[in-house]
């Protein structure tokens, strides 16, 4: 849409080919919030300027300056999600809660990606994961009712949103795809062992690169050999992470090497991800901190932690689930567009 040599997105001719999946788009965003009028949820409204941007080790937040009117300048970031915000609207007293906003992530662009994005975000208080899959399903249907489609759509690839959505672990995911055991790998639940994972991974012909961590390898495993297999003639629930990789989720009861937290995928392509929420703020920091720790390994940045989001954990947060979904990805895939850019009203340049 911004190619010089051809005509800006804003030329009449260019936006008005657009125009008919951006009307679908204002009626699938009218549809979410109606449907979450309907289940009795709160929609709030939190700043994008926060303190701490979010602490997950591989996104890249932007950086700004907050002046203040006696001229104290303070570091501040637009945030990568609305998390630590709304969490602490929990413990404040909300108990079911969504929001419609753009989050920023920097260093991202491609068919599936743009720097700044609409995510919508709920939580509920006093329940658990599951129920965010059932809301999962109801608002994948919805969008693709309004929509018009019986199908969701990417890249010449179909998922049934009307069919049940599958359930697969992450474990059996790696054994079915892969051949891997997974959890072999960590015998320290808490510290995978690379060697381990590198091991099982020989016979993909897929190694380690210099420097790499076991989630870094976890991740390429999972790029290159199990994603494209996701959400195919059905959308797909992967669940079950390893602890490792639990950022803001609890463990599970029943197995506690596991996190409970899933993301859900169409098409091969991630739309949300969510968690039963750790409401230990000690625990919470300590997960803070290893994370970080990464952060500045690999890319040699770390990002403040939001003490008054830990400090709101003390005074309280009910058990809780959260999930985040990527709004422009399932408009993306309800109305057959082949490129995000083809669902948002105008690029970011």
């Amino acid at each position: 849409m911004t190619n010089p040599v051809t005509r800006p997105w804003w030329d009449p001719q260019t936006f008005g080919q657009r125009l008919p999946k951006l009307e679908k788009r204002a009626r699938i965003i009218d549809g979410v919030r109606a449907w979450f009028g309907a289940q009795g949820f709160l929609e709030v409204d939190t700043p994008a300027l926060q303190v701490s941007p979010g602490l997950e080790p591989h996104l890249i937040a932007f950086k700004t300056e907050l002046i203040r009117p006696e001229g104290e300048r303070l570091t501040r970031y637009l945030h990568t999600s609305p998390e630590f915000t709304m969490k602490k609207l929990l413990v404040a007293g909300l108990p079911k809660i969504f929001q419609l906003g753009h989050v920023f992530r920097n260093g991202e662009r491609a068919g599936r990606h743009s720097p700044e994005f609409t995510m919508l975000e709920w939580y509920r208080a006093n329940d658990g994961h599951k129920t965010l899959m059932a809301d999962c399903e109801a608002l994948v249907r919805r969008a693709a009712e309004i929509a018009g489609t019986k199908v969701l759509r990417w890249q010449g690839h179909e998922a049934d949103p009307f069919l049940p959505f599958e359930v697969l672990s992450v474990p059996d995911a790696f054994r079915r795809h892969c051949g891997i055991d997974l959890l072999a790998t960590a015998p320290d639940p808490m510290a995978p062992d690379l060697g381990l994972l590198a091991d099982a991974a020989k016979p993909l012909g897929i190694k380690p690169h210099g420097g790499d961590s076991w989630e870094d390898l976890f991740f390429r495993i999972m790029f290159e050999r199990i994603e494209p297999h996701l959400g195919m003639g059905r959308p797909t629930f992967l669940s079950d992470y390893p602890i490792s990789m639990a950022a803001l989720a609890r463990p599970k009861p029943e197995d506690p090497r596991l996190a409970e937290r899933f993301e859900l995928y169409a098409c091969g392509v991630e739309l949300a991800n969510a968690f039963g929420e750790l409401t230990d703020p000690v625990t919470q920091r300590a997960r803070f901190e290893a994370d970080m720790d990464l952060k500045e390994r690999l890319y040699g940045e770390r990002y403040p932690i939001d003490e008054d989001f830990l400090a709101a954990l003390g005074h309280g947060l009910p058990p809780s689930a959260g999930s985040a979904l990527g709004l422009d990805r399932l408009i993306m895939l309800a109305v057959h567009a082949e490129a995000i850019d083809e669902v948002l009203w105008a690029p970011v340049q």
